[in-house]
Parts: C-alpha cells; sequence; structure tokens
C-alpha cells in the first residue's frame, strides 16, 4: 500500500502543469458531480426496492387468499357429497345383490354425486375407496380401498381430524392436487376405513399462479417438508432465466422459510446472485405460497443510470480536459521553451540560452525573469568550470611532480657510499654482483619508457634490490613470489611495489635477525590485488594507527619520511589520485607476527598513466 501511495505521489510530481491542472479541474467538477449522481440513484434503488417489497407483499396476501378459498371451495363440496347418505349407504352394502336396485342407483344416487362434482369447476374428479367385497366397481368414482395408495395414510387423516390436503395427489400427483376425508372409520365388518378424494388440477386451481408469464416477481407454492415439489410456471421469465439453478434456489429459500417471521423479506444469496422471497404458510396444505425476485432484475432500471451517470461525467471531463489544455498551451509556451533549454543542458549542450526576445529596457513577465536569470546562470557555469578545470591540472601537476622527486633519492646516496666503503676495506669479488645489482636498480629506476611495466618486470627489479640488501647486511632477507605467468604480465604502475619492500627490509628484521617477504596477487571484484607480506617484527599499535589515519587521509601531523614509512603514503596518494578513492594502499600488522600491506588498482586497465 504504502509502495503504490509513493509511486502514485511520484507519477503525480512528474507530470506536466498542465495535466495537473486537467486533473484538479476534472476532480473539482467530475467527483462532486458523480457522488450526487449515484447518491440519488442509491436513494431511487431504495425506494424502487421499498414499493416492490410492497407490491410482493400485496401479491402474495391476495395469493394466500385465494388458495384459502378455493381449499374451503373443496372442502364444501366434500361436505355436499357427504350429504347423499343413499349414495354413502349403497356403496358400503352389496351392490351385486338387486341387479334392478343397481339401476336405479345409476339413474338417482350416482347422476345426482355426478351432477355435483361437475357444479364445481375446480373439482376434476371425485373417488371413494370402501373396504366393501361387495363393492361394484363400475363407474370411476367408485373403487375397493385395496386401490388407494398408501393404505395406512387414513391414520394420519384421523390424526389431522378426519380431512387434509396434499399439494401432489397420491394418484395422479403430478399435475394434480388432493383433498382427502375419512368418511367411515372401521368397524366389525371392515378392517380399512372408507376415504373419499376430490382431485383439482394444478392448472386450475393455481391459475393465478400459472397464467402470469411475465413480471419482477415469480411465484411459487412449494411444499413445506420437499423442497422439490413446488408448482409454479415454467415459462415465466425468472425460471427461464435461472434454468438448472432453479431447484438451488428454491432449496436454499426453503431452507429460511419460517412460518412465525412470514411477514418479513427474505433475503437468500444463491451463486452469484442475491434473491428476495416474500412468503405466507398454508397450514391446511402444509405449503408456503411465496413471490420471489432476483435483486438483479429489481435494480436493472437504476444500474443503468449508473453507466449513464458515469458516460456524462467522462464526456464533462473530456471537454474541461479540452478547454483547460488549450488554455494552458497558451500559458506556458514560453515556460516549455525554458524546459527545452534545460534538458539540453542536462545533456552537456552549455550553450542552450533561452531567446527572450527582449530589448535592452524591457523587463518582462515571470517567465522572462527566469529565462534572464537562466542565461546569466550558464555564463557563470561556464567560467566556474573554466576556473576549477585549470586549477586541477595545476594541482595536479604540482603535486605529481612534488611526489616523484621523494622516492628516496637518499636511498641511492647512501648504496653508492656503502659499496665504495666496502670496496676500499674488503677488496672482495661479491662488491662486482653488488654493483651488478644497484646497476639494475638505476637502470630501473632513471628509465622511464611509460607509466606502466609489466609485474614481472617491477618484480626483477625488487629481486635486485633485495639482493643488494642481502649484499649490503648479510643475506637476512628471503624473498618469495612465486607467481603464474598471466599475474607476471599485468600492468601496474612503476614503481609501486618497491617503496613497500623497501620498508618491510628497513623496518621488519629484528636485530641480527632474518625477515622473511611474500608477494601474492589475486582478483576481487574487477579489482587487482597485490599483497606484500612479511615475518617481521611487526609495527607499533601507535605508529600503525598513524600510519592507517594517514592512509585515510585523516592524520593531523605531517607524515615523517624516517618514522612512518613516506614510501606508504606517496603510493597510495598515486593510485588515488589517478583510479579513485576505491583504489589505494592498506596496512595491517600484528606486533611479533606480521605485517601485511595490500594495494589495491584497476583489472585489466588500459592506461594506467599518471606516474
Amino acid at each position: 500500500m504504502i509502495e503504490s501511495l509513493a509511486r502514485i505521489k511520484k507519477l503525480y510530481r512528474n507530470s506536466r502543469i498542465s495535466r495537473k491542472l486537467i486533473l484538479a479541474f476534472g476532480l473539482a467538477i467530475a467527483v462532486p458531480a458523480l457522488l450526487v449522481s449515484f447518491l440519488f440513484i442509491r436513494t431511487q434503488e431504495t425506494q424502487l426496492y421499498k414499493e416492490a417489497m410492497a407490491e410482493g407483499s400485496s401479491h402474495v396476501s391476495r395469493l394466500n387468499e385465494q388458495l384459502r378459498n378455493r381449499m374451503d371451495m373443496l372442502a364444501s363440496a366434500s361436505s355436499t357429497v357427504l350429504t347423499q347418505k343413499a349414495f354413502v349407504d349403497f356403496i358400503h352394502s352389496d351392490m351385486n345383490g338387486d341387479g334392478l336396485q343397481l339401476v336405479k342407483f345409476k339413474q338417482n344416487q350416482y347422476e345426482q354425486l355426478h351432477n355435483i362434482v361437475e357444479s364445481h369447476e375446480l373439482v376434476s374428479e371425485l373417488s371413494f375407496y370402501v373396504d366393501n367385497p361387495n363393492l361394484y366397481e363400475i363407474w370411476p368414482e367408485i373403487y375397493r380401498y385395496d386401490r388407494f395408495e398408501p393404505q395406512d395414510y387414513w391414520l394420519m387423516l384421523r390424526e389431522e381430524g378426519g380431512a387434509a390436503f396434499r399439494l401432489f395427489s397420491w394418484k395422479n400427483g403430478e399435475h394434480t392436487l388432493s383433498y382427502y376425508r375419512l368418511v367411515r372409520l372401521p368397524d366389525k365388518q371392515r378392517t380399512f376405513p372408507t376415504v373419499m378424494e376430490i382431485r383439482s388440477e394444478h392448472d386450475v386451481f393455481f391459475s393465478d399462479l400459472l397464467v402470469k408469464n411475465e413480471g419482477d416477481f415469480f411465484s411459487v407454492v412449494i411444499d413445506a417438508s420437499d423442497p422439490s415439489s413446488a408448482v409454479y410456471n415454467p415459462n415465466h421469465a425468472f425460471a427461464l432465466d435461472a434454468g438448472d439453478k432453479l431447484g438451488s434456489i428454491l432449496g436454499g429459500i426453503h431452507k429460511r422459510l419460517d412460518a412465525l417471521q412470514q411477514d418479513r423479506p427474505l433475503k437468500v444469496r444463491v451463486g452469484d446472485q442475491t434473491y428476495y422471497a416474500l412468503y405466507r404458510y398454508i397450514a391446511p396444505l402444509n405449503a408456503y405460497v411465496m413471490d420471489i425476485a432476483s435483486h438483479r432484475v429489481l435494480t436493472e432500471g437504476p444500474r443503468s443510470w449508473y453507466a449513464k451517470v458515469v458516460l456524462i461525467a467522462l464526456v464533462a471531463m473530456l471537454l474541461i480536459m479540452l478547454l483547460v489544455s488549450t488554455t494552458t498551451k497558451r500559458i506556458f509556451r514560453r515556460l516549455e521553451r525554458v524546459l527545452v533549454a534545460m534538458r539540453q543542458v542536462r545533456k552537456g549542450n552549455l550553450d542552450a540560452k533561452i531567446d527572450t526576445g527582449l530589448g535592452a529596457g524591457d523587463a518582462g513577465d515571470e517567465i522572462d525573469e527566469v529565462a534572464v536569470s537562466y542565461n546569466g546562470m550558464l555564463d557563470e557555469i561556464k567560467l566556474l568550470m573554466t576556473q576549477v578545470v585549470d586549477k586541477q591540472l595545476i594541482a595536479k601537476n604540482a603535486q605529481l611532480h612534488s611526489l616523484h622527486s621523494q622516492i628516496n633519492s637518499h636511498f641511492l646516496y647512501n648504496a653508492l657510499e656503502s659499496i665504495r666503503m666496502r670496496a676500499e676495506v674488503e677488496r672482495q669479488p661479491a662488491i662486482a654482483d653488488a654493483l651488478v645489482s644497484l646497476g639494475s636498480q638505476l637502470r630501473y629506476s632513471m628509465q622511464w619508457r611509460g607509466d606502466t611495466v609489466e609485474l614481472g618486470e617491477e618484480l626483477a627489479n625488487i629481486r635486485s634490490y633485495v639482493q643488494f640488501m642481502n649484499f649490503m647486511e648479510g643475506d637476512r632477507i628471503d624473498l618469495s613470489a612465486e607467481l603464474t605467468e598471466e599475474a607476471l604480465q599485468c600492468p601496474i604502475p612503476k614503481m609501486c611495489l618497491q617503496p613497500v619492500v623497501e620498508n618491510a627490509v628497513r623496518h621488519a628484521a629484528p636485530p641480527d635477525g632474518s625477515v622473511r617477504i611474500d608477494i601474492s596477487v589475486r582478483t576481487e571484484e574487477e579489482r587487482l590485488v597485490i599483497e606484500v607480506r612479511d615475518d617481521g617484527v611487526g609495527v607499533e599499535p601507535e605508529l600503525l594507527e598513524r600510519l592507517q589515519a594517514a592512509l585515510r587521509s585523516e592524520a593531523d601531523t605531517p607524515i615523517v619520511a624516517s618514522r612512518n614509512g613516506l614510501g606508504l603514503e606517496n603510493v597510495h596518494k598515486r593510485l588515488q589520485l589517478h583510479y579513485g578513492k576505491d583504489c589505494g594502499v592498506r596496512i595491517e600488522s600484528a606486533q611479533g607476527r606480521y605485517t601485511r600491506v595490500t594495494l589495491r588498482l584497476p583489472w585489466e586497465q588500459t592506461n594506467l598513466g599518471g606516474w
């Protein structure tokens, strides 16, 4: 989150002023307009929801009343049928005993029953199920009880008070509602009771519910104990849109149905859709009548307003952007010239001045003032750069000449004096070898064909120096430098190792003792690292601290050549002067154990000049 805010802040900071103005004007106008519009739309959504819920509640109440009235009509029809006592008594008698009596029954009692059934538009069929072995099944309204399924259903009817409705009939329940009523209970002659069944087709009984194909609400009558048992219009837009998900929708709503909370709308989420259900519980039918609506359908109108509002806001912002863009182009045209000139200077062109077009006495506005000040600043920068470059060249040349003149010139005089005295006193052949070594050193020191040499040439000069010092001091120095052929060919600055070895020869060996000097080479991070290590007496801690401070350019006092080795600082300054602060000399020492001097300089440097 913090990184995103920082990125947005950086993007805004780097944007042009004209874009910032466009953004400011656009937000100042578009954001309030969008907020007010969305608030209005939200209010309309709430109002639409309330109106829809009120309409749906009213519709459910009407459906509830209509269904209860029709159930009462079926119950009334059953009572009317049972008033035909002669019919009921005859179907419990021996119907095969007298043929003439059967004919009279057909012409009188049966026809009266048939007329009653025909007079009720809700009744599609009526059946009696009688436990009578002498029953004559000649008409579709009269059956023996063994045709009734399930045969123990009469027990439930007895517990319910002798009558009950079923949303789906036992006999042909796929599209039929039934009303069951006990006519006579079992007695000594009968094992099972007599049950009357009145059936009503769904498309007749639920005509108001099934005829309507459109509308926001989808009307359903669903069994209270089985969500898969439901009556609805399969051609309704809701059912067609839900498709295979309709069962999941009805099942999800069925779980939330509560007869004690039926006055409150039910909100259910199924999948990625939200649905509202308004319902009433019909106790005699043990079912719920409900109206279901999709949140998406109810708010479809207001949701389309969102797109219109956003489109209008975008058009308004576009017009604002065009207006502000045109205005700012005129205002910032001259400022753009200043920015172009600054970009040229950033690329190194110090001659990129701004043409103000002002006369000698013209002052101009704020942008002209900036341009004039900018031109004067360029002139001062060029003058200062010239002066700085000249000063640096003078200082560098002076420093190089000064450093060259400090490379132990007294050493040559002392060496020559020692050889001369030795030759006069002892007159030995070893003097010839010493002179050869000294001559090699003189030629190496005096002949500067270039500023760099191969490491092998520098090492050969060091070997001559060590051989000469062993001649002078009695073979006290052991030099080890087993380097690879590749390392010996590395170019290094001339005379950068000789002062380091000279310090080891002079200060590392204990009195009347010897010292071993090891030279090694390695590479680290594109740097050539040369180490000169001796196993001598080491450096005193106070002197070591002063030497390290001098190499870090932190020393407060001048360096004295006879005390702390001017050669190290000489080499260090040369390396840093030409190769940067990450190159130079580092010294480490442990008193009585060792001293290690490390030189760091560029690896594969084609031009190691400046020596």
